[in-house]
């Protein structure tokens, strides 16, 4: 045990340097391990308190200065964390899946705290939202963007943005859209590699959003609602003369716009599998069209005119269920392709359930945008610790030097022969049993 317990303390001190080279300061490189081992060591609770005292810490105080204090800013941990992501997985072969995850609140105090929708519960609720950022390639995900979402009460609210310590920069009212954009600029200029954005419909029902990723030479796929229109690739642009009055400003289409349903009710469906799961095969219904998407400017009617030429993809699963997005890949993409990068998405949300349920990101009890931030980054990095070891465990199996594991793989780690999982452990942990039995003083 001891053994273990040296080697992945020695792993994470090497592994780690670069982030506490950022920090800089000597106080805060010194609080900073003790931070990661304690949200990497069992335990229900991830806030300061009880991670002190399974640390052995006599008090939490220095702990809780180091993680909320607003003396210093986590750009520098970020970058070092885009390029440990980058390393591990990143290539033109990975996707970079762009999300929100909810935090649950029962106060209003804390920064961005709001009744606003949470994903995690389906439905309505008082909590705050950080829109993420994930890099994955072949189920490997590794977040590297937690960005908090301030909703329009608390743009609107001054003296209560200033009581919670949010940066002057931050304080305009941004769609989550916008926030983030603004976070793969920042991970651009890092240069984070991947071949593709993927979004829900979220983030997908926005021709802004949509617009955005394009100029910025970007593949991206995305999730649509049904009532997204279309047109046909056929379509063009008529110029009809006017009798009487001022020469057309604007063209009007060959055609009318029709819905992603629409369009695609009539349209070949075929099963196609996207990977090997547990029990056998995922597969569904899907339908491919190519098509104008109906996103350009408008005309006199309130029609919007056409605008690239995208991939429109219909997905019928077996409860019934029709799921409708677009894509901007080429036009020569195999369907197969398209498919399996739509599927890609669902690793985010597996990153996200295995930050809470194992390293205690919604946790964190300090209420202002300092501690949050700090906090998420700090809760990502030990991800990403987690992911180095899976991956080194990988390669010291001998399937490659650098290929993830194999597809359908959706554990970071097999526990090993004869360990008990702990009785309240999710389905996907984070760790393998031998990494678990390590963290432990």
């Amino acid at each position: 045990m001891a053994k273990l317990v040296n080697d992945w303390l020695d792993e994470l001190a090497a592994w780690s340097k670069p982030f506490l080279d950022a920090l800089e300061h000597p106080a805060r490189r010194h609080w900073a391990p003790y931070y990661l081992r304690g949200l990497l060591l069992p335990g229900e609770r991830k806030s300061v308190q009880p991670m002190a005292t399974r640390l052995g810490l006599p008090a939490h105080d220095q702990l809780h200065n180091f993680i909320a204090s607003p003396s210093w800013d986590g750009a520098a941990l970020e970058a070092v964390l885009a390029r440990k992501a980058d390393a591990l997985v990143g290539g033109p072969d990975a996707v970079l899946v762009v999300d929100d995850t909810a935090l649950p609140k029962k106060g209003s105090a804390s920064v961005g705290v709001a009744h606003q929708y949470a994903g995690v519960l389906g439905k309505n609720a008082n909590c705050q939202v950080l829109v993420s950022l994930t890099l994955a390639r072949e189920e490997v995900p590794i977040p590297v963007a937690l960005r908090l979402f301030l909703p329009r009460a608390w743009v609107a609210a001054p003296a209560r943005l200033e009581r919670a310590g949010v940066p002057a920069e931050y304080r305009a009212a941004r769609a989550k859209g916008e926030v983030a954009l603004a976070e793969i600029d920042r991970v651009l200029a890092l240069g984070l590699r991947f071949g593709c954005v993927l979004a829900d419909a979220g983030y997908g029902n926005s021709a802004l959003f949509r617009q955005a990723l394009t100029a910025r030479g970007l593949c991206w796929a995305v999730g649509i609602p049904k009532v997204q229109t279309a047109y046909g690739t056929e379509v063009t642009l008529l110029w009809p003369k006017a009798h009487t009055g001022r020469r057309r400003l604007k063209p009007v289409p060959s055609e009318k716009p029709t819905s992603a349903e629409a369009l695609l009710a009539q349209a070949a469906w075929r099963p196609m599998a996207w990977r090997q799961g547990s029990k056998g095969p995922l597969a569904a219904e899907f339908a491919v069209l190519r098509v104008r998407v109906a996103d350009g400017p408008t005309t006199r009617d309130g029609t919007h005119l056409p605008g690239e030429e995208v991939w429109l993809v219909g997905e019928r699963r077996v409860t019934g269920e029709v799921k409708y997005y677009l894509s901007n890949l080429p036009a020569d993409t195999p369907h197969e392709r398209l498919v399996g990068l739509i599927k890609a998405r669902w690793v985010c949300e597996q990153a996200h359930q295995q930050m809470k349920e194992e390293l205690g990101l919604d946790h964190f009890e300090g209420r202002n945008w300092h501690g949050l931030h700090h906090h998420a980054v700090m809760v990502m990095i030990a991800m990403a610790f987690l992911q180095h070891l899976r991956l080194a465990e990988h390669r010291r199996t001998g399937r490659g030097k650098n290929a993830p594991p194999r597809s359908g793989t959706t554990t970071i780690a097999k526990p090993a022969r004869g360990a008990r999982r702990p009785r309240r452990a999710p389905a996907e942990t984070t760790a393998s049993a031998n990494t678990m039995s390590a963290l432990q003083l």
